[in-house]
């Protein structure tokens, strides 16, 4: 009903409140129970991002085609979605297409140079509802909504605090209803403002979006809710799981799902892909009062209302792990991604190559994620977790069964990296040295159309997954114009890193994505690690540096990182010398021809310090002296703080010794140098700073009502989220956390006052 009695409305029930009747009151204009309001939403939302093209059309001068229009849900297609055994009907259609986009890319770009750094973030943020009065922290199911607002105030915002030319960022629909993703107006260029400028955009951000939501829902950048699951109420609106119709969860509805057909397909056909539900088991943390095994009395173990229901009770629950059974508990994770323009192809290549080992140090010094489904976990990481749920593989790709073509596949398709890409001389075969199964016509299809051995290899590895999502209106398409069926496949390969080509049609350049790092709490720190790793990139580039190791390192490293408090007391397998041979110090390279470079004199011997950061640095030949040597001796086990300062009595200088060595060859002023400082210095494992998951994991057990039995209970989630919203604010001051003189950003860089 809509919202009666009003002043004059006269209800008559006939005593029907004695037989069990009663009003049920829904909010006006309720799309949650009303699911044609989305589709008005989206639709009025096209029609305003179009309005051109649609007084174009309905004056019969058209101005555009409204088939490739701005708006497609943000980033995503809008069309009809296909069912798996619809779609896979079509799998060897699309990537048959998908590849041939993919060489007529390669045809038209492979000689592109010259593409100055661009780079910019993505940062996602989950909408929660703290409900003082029942002391609960909700998920807020209302994305479309608060999308539509933001687009409607694209350039309405104002703040007397952020500088005139901050451009309106882009806000983007996620995997989660409660979620948002966002990612700045325009890329960040090389210049040292545009740096020093990345927390301030962050908190412009954070500032639009939370000033279109109402008074009791915040943005916050948090891994993972901690409740996510749990029996209660922890979204709002509640609905019940029982009618998962796409996932089967025993624990989530689908209405957690955003409403843009690409989620649910998703969930559905990965669920019918695979044949069963996924199976989520993170370790418990076992507490003094924490039941021996843990069995979770949270389980609907009796459940009787899908065939899948029984799978829990029938082993895919782990004794001693806290179970979870469908893609939303890790696509509902949010993240802190980054993404380089090269100057070239090979560049990139190089750049890809040399992030897959720091991917993992990475991701344990931003862990922040120790509570799933109302636990406490072993683990300080989300990546286990979310590579469980979007493991589409059947059986047989598991070595479950015996596999009729012997196609076995290791890894989900959200997982590390598995090979090295570079032709450069320092990527040594031996470092390839895991399992790489890949589509063998495609590879010789590639080779054939003289893509080299690696770069094909790569391509033709992530053409071994099935497209689990299909647009009808999308299959037949102009291959000469369109990547949509390469991206179909390459986007969904979720990997540490991700080697994107130029889009057609397009002044973008080749790319890198950096994708391991977990989202923080805080504007301040998302933007410090943010600026460590463009530092830390140019580094790279411009010293020529050598992180190889081999790839079975990486996915121990992988391991590793998640392990609880990992960043202090773990090791990882990391390179001893990193300098190119015969070099005892940092090299700065002379700028490659094709390059675009900072204005400066460059001459043998002595250069002038750089305006800006900046791409083209030519990688070196291979020096006739080079000996190499069994490849263990190149790598040793280093703890975290080892890696970032170096290593007493070693030629290894450290990651933090590297970037300074970078930040001294650029024209840096002594106020931005104190900035840069600031950021540097957030590194955890350099003093007595703690990643969020030992922040959250000590609040959880320090609570007075926490009973030492890791279930993480409704007050206890309220009061840290109240906690977590009181610290990005600079209400609350954790000195074990930031530095003690942070103060959030309003416009200017945090840490200073």
């Amino acid at each position: 009903m809509n919202p009666f009695p009003q002043k004059n409305s006269v209800v008559v029930m006939d005593k029907q409140f004695t037989r069990g009747v009663h009003l049920l009151y829904l909010p006006a204009h309720s799309p949650d129970f009303n699911l044609i309001e989305e589709a008005f939403s989206a639709l009025k939302a096209w029609i305003r991002c179009n309005r051109d093209c649609v007084r174009g059309e309905l004056s019969g001068e058209r101005t555009c085609n409204p088939l490739r229009s701005q708006y497609t849900m943000g980033l995503l297609h809008l069309g009809t979605p296909l069912t798996w055994d619809e779609a896979k009907q079509y799998a060897d259609h699309v990537r048959e297409h998908g590849i041939i986009q993919f060489l007529h890319t390669w045809d038209r770009v492979k000689d592109r140079c010259g593409d100055e750094l661009l780079w910019g973030d993505e940062v996602e943020y989950m909408v929660i509802i703290l409900d003082d009065e029942t002391k609960n922290a909700k998920l807020s199911l209302r994305q479309t909504e608060i999308l539509q607002e933001l687009r409607m105030a694209k350039g309405d915002f104002t703040d007397d605090n952020t500088p005139a030319s901050m451009t309106a960022p882009t806000f983007h629909p996620e995997y989660g209803r409660y979620m948002l993703e966002s990612t700045p107006g325009s890329p960040y260029t090389g210049s040292i403002q545009d740096l020093l400028s990345v927390e301030i955009n962050m908190h412009y951000r954070r500032t639009l979006a939370r000033k279109h939501l109402r008074a009791n829902e915040i943005p916050f950048t948090f891994t993972s809710f901690p409740r996510l699951g749990t029996p209660g109420v922890f979204t709002e609106p509640h609905f019940s799981p029982n009618n998962a119709k796409s996932s089967h969860s025993l624990f989530l509805p689908d209405e957690i799902m955003s409403l843009h057909p690409r989620f649910p397909t998703f969930t559905t056909n990965l669920r019918s892909r695979r044949g069963s539900k996924v199976a989520i088991n993170v370790p418990i943390f076992i507490d003094e009062r924490t039941p021996r095994p843990f069995v979770d009395p949270t389980i609907p173990w009796h459940r009787s209302i899908y065939s899948e229901d029984s799978e829990a009770k029938n082993g895919a629950a782990l004794n001693d792990h806290i179970y979870m059974d469908t893609v939303g508990f890790g696509m509902g994770c949010c993240c802190l991604q980054l993404t380089f323009q090269s100057c070239n192809v090979d560049e990139a290549r190089r750049m890809y190559d040399a992030l897959v080992p720091v991917a993992p140090i990475m991701l344990a010094l931003t862990a922040a994620s120790p509570v799933w489904r109302g636990y406490l976990a072993d683990v300080d990481c989300r990546w286990n977790a979310i590579a469980s749920s979007a493991d589409d593989r059947t059986p047989e790709e598991r070595g479950l069964k015996p596999s009729k073509n012997n196609t076995i596949i290791p890894k989900s398709r959200y997982d590390s990296v598995d090979l090295y890409i570079s032709n450069d001389w320092t990527n040594k075969p031996e470092y390839n040295d895991g399992p790489v199964p890949y589509n063998g016509t495609i590879f010789r299809r590639l080779l054939n159309d003289d893509i080299d051995e690696l770069l094909a290899k790569h391509i033709s590895h992530l053409f071994i997954r099935d497209p689990l999502i299909i647009f009808s209106e999308a299959i037949h398409q102009d291959d000469t114009t369109s990547n949509h069926h390469f991206e179909t496949i390459q986007s969904c390969n979720w990997q540490t890193l991700r080697f994107k080509p130029p889009p057609p049609n397009s002044e973008i350049g080749w790319r890198v994505e950096f994708r391991s790092m977990e989202v923080q709490m805080t504007d301040f720190e998302n933007a410090a690690f943010a600026v460590f790793i463009v530092l830390l990139s140019r580094a790279i580039l411009a010293f020529n540096l050598n992180f190889y190791i081999p790839i079975s390192k990486v996915d121990a490293n992988m391991g590793r990182a998640q392990m609880r408090d990992a960043a202090r007391s773990g090791k990882f397998y990391f390179r001893k010398i990193v300098l190119p041979p015969g070099h005892t110090s940092p090299i700065i390279s002379i700028p490659s021809s094709c390059g675009s470079c900072s204005p400066v004199q460059w001459s043998r011997g002595a250069t002038a310090k750089e305006k800006k950061l900046r791409n083209c640095f030519p990688s070196i030949p291979r020096p006739p002296y080079v000996e190499d040597g069994p490849i263990e001796d190149e790598y040793e086990e280093m703890t975290v703080e080892e890696i970032f300062v170096g290593k007493a009595g070693s030629k290894f200088p450290g990651l933090l010794g590297v970037v300074e060595a970078y930040i001294e060859t650029l024209d840096v002023s002594v106020g931005d140098r104190l900035q840069i400082n600031k950021y540097l210095e957030l590194i955890p494992v350099l003093g007595s700073l703690q990643t969020p998951a030992t922040w959250i994991r000590n609040f959880v057990r320090s609570h007075p009502s926490y009973k030492f039995d890791s279930a993480v209970i409704q007050e206890v989630n309220y009061d840290l989220m109240v906690a977590v919203d009181e610290i990005e604010r600079g209400v609350r001051r954790v000195p074990e956390l930031l530095p003690e003189d942070y103060v959030p950003s309003n416009g200017r860089h945090s840490g200073t006052t």
